[in-house]
């Protein structure tokens, strides 16, 4: 195993799977992968009150979702297992006796001690903090077992990495005030530490620790709030690292190709909905036609709208149309309701702007645009254009409540590329809803 890179992401399932817990898991994912190695997950459940198998199974249908596979788990065999910890019980124990039987650690009725000795210096080189000293004077005495024969988080952790050949502890800087009592029991078992690295916080952009004041702290709602795992994955590994200058919008493959640890920032990171909702945008761009569609087609049907009476190859074309608009798939199905049907259209626009001075140019206009031989946006622009030129009419007059009549909305994409999308029967039926006939 020497020389191979091995960690882990070690969630306790005792909730969802929240974004400094996504953030963790996708920066030791980087790592396994730059490095070809192993990524690993393990389950912490040794708290039998808060664990549950649905929390469990919710983690990892997160980190699924943000595509972070992993290569040994639960439901991974690998040659390091079990990988919870209330299967390796017998394991915490057999090390606990050893301590026990050196004198290293004491029995306090049922639960088993270690004895901290004075006068020690606990030091580590921290890949992201620098070099961190502490002496073990400052420490009391550590549990190992609890007296109902759980381990306890600091005991079990060391127990675990090490009989788990991890060979880089990547987490939270909330542990940097564990690693010294961890280097202690790395110490007294004879073992060799790993490579630690803490991560930075995460704050919101009031500079405060994340919380749901600042918006959705569970991976899964961001989901459900129509964003993309892509752009998720590219924003949370933007939290704390750079992928170099100018370089905001990348893949999966392209920030395992260029992540260092070296290259992570001490500095808190700041949750930046704006920052999250551009770089979603960014990557919503860039989805085929049919991709896109399988993103923003379940927000057509949770809004109501009749999907079914039109073809795949339509509504494909129509988000196509809507070109970059929308910063989420949510917002891209808010904003092209006007190709699935003409009902959001008369909700949202009654055409009372519309004096009977206007109706009537706008009418002579329809009438003749309704006559183009054929039903192509570049050519109803340019007959438009002649049209206003010819009749002394400003384009806004007759192109602005064209627009509204076919949208319901004051901007749209080009009204001329909507017009040819939704076709030259349908632009006639919605005129004739507004008396522009």
């Amino acid at each position: 195993m020497a020389g191979t890179v091995r960690v882990r992401f070690a969630p306790s399932p005792t909730g969802a799977l929240h974004i400094g817990g996504g953030h963790t898991a996708l920066f030791n994912w980087l790592w396994a992968r730059h490095n070809g190695g192993r990524f690993i997950l393990r389950i912490e459940d040794t708290d039998r009150e808060r664990s549950t198998k649905e929390y469990e199974e919710t983690i990892m249908a997160g980190m699924e979702w943000l595509g972070l596979d992993w290569d040994e788990g639960p439901d991974r065999a690998g040659d390091f297992g079990p990988y919870r910890q209330s299967e390796r019980l017998e394991i915490y124990h057999h090390w606990a006796n050893r301590l026990l039987s050196e004198g290293s650690a004491y029995r306090e009725g049922e639960a088993v001690i270690y004895r901290v000795p004075q006068g020690v210096s606990l030091a580590f080189d921290d890949v992201v903090y620098g070099h961190i000293e502490m002496m073990s004077d400052t420490l009391k005495d550590i549990v190992l077992i609890k007296s109902d024969g759980m381990p306890t988080y600091n005991y079990a952790v060391v127990v675990d990495d090490h009989t788990m050949a991890i060979s880089h502890v990547i987490r939270g800087e909330d542990h940097i005030s564990n690693t010294p009592k961890q280097l202690l029991l790395y110490r007294a078992l004879q073992w060799e530490y790993p490579v630690f690295g803490h991560l930075p916080m995460i704050l919101g952009k009031d500079k405060k620790k994340l919380s749901k004041r600042h918006g959705a702290t569970s991976v899964y709602e961001y989901r459900d709030m129509g964003y993309m795992p892509d752009a998720m994955f590219n924003f949370l590994a933007l939290l704390g690292w750079s992928a170099g200058e100018g370089n905001e919008v990348f893949s999966r493959e392209e920030a395992a190709a260029l992540f260092e640890l070296s290259r992570v920032t001490k500095r808190s990171a700041i949750f930046d909905m704006e920052k999250l909702n551009h770089i979603n945008q960014e990557h919503l761009k860039m989805l085929d036609p049919s991709t896109r569609l399988d993103l923003v087609e379940p927000f057509w049907r949770e809004m109501g709208l009749p999907v079914d009476e039109h073809s795949r190859e339509y509504l494909a074309q129509s988000l196509v149309v809507l070109g970059g608009r929308g910063q989420t798939a949510r917002e891209a199905a808010g904003y092209s309701d006007y190709f699935v049907t003409f009902d959001a259209v008369k909700k949202r626009y009654d055409g009372s702007d519309i004096d009977e001075a206007q109706r009537a140019t706008v009418r002579r206009y329809v009438r003749d645009l309704l006559a183009c031989p054929e039903w192509k946006a570049d050519l109803l622009e340019e007959f438009t254009r002649t049209w206003s030129t010819e009749q002394a009419v400003k384009m806004k007059e007759i192109a602005m409540p064209l627009r509204m009549a076919l949208t319901g909305m004051k901007v749209s994409p080009g009204i001329f590329e909507v017009a040819e999308q939704i076709g030259r029967e349908e632009t006639k039926r919605r005129l004739a809803h507004y008396n522009l006939l």
